[in-house]
């Protein structure tokens, strides 16, 4: 994932516009993911930005780090694999028994 950045601390007010300008002085940037809320659509407070080489990744986490942008100091590193989510369902059910008292039936 080496060429990935996670970008924390963002304020709830950026745009991709924003963040992808601000990290262009850096290099060449291939990808802006903000992280919205499904409800809403506003920013979560954290992005994903993927730089064309890990060199141009380096001197984004490098410098970018701790840099305000709209009056907060993000926080920038290299980006986590997804780690994959447990799977099946299993719709809640306790194999038949009831919750909330046995009634002696």
């Amino acid at each position: 994932m080496g060429q990935r950045l996670y970008v924390g601390n963002l304020s709830f007010n950026a745009s991709t516009e924003s963040v992808r300008s601000a990290f262009e002085s850096m290099g060449q940037v291939t990808d802006v993911h903000l992280v919205t809320d499904r409800e809403t659509g506003r920013s979560r407070g954290f992005a994903f930005v993927t730089m064309g080489s890990q060199d141009e990744a380096n001197r984004a986490i490098s410098t970018m780090n701790g840099t305000m942008l709209d009056g907060r100091p993000l926080r920038v590193n290299e980006a986590e694999e997804r780690q994959p989510r447990g799977g099946g369902g299993g719709g809640g059910f306790d194999g038949g028994q009831r919750r909330g008292g046995h009634r002696g039936w």
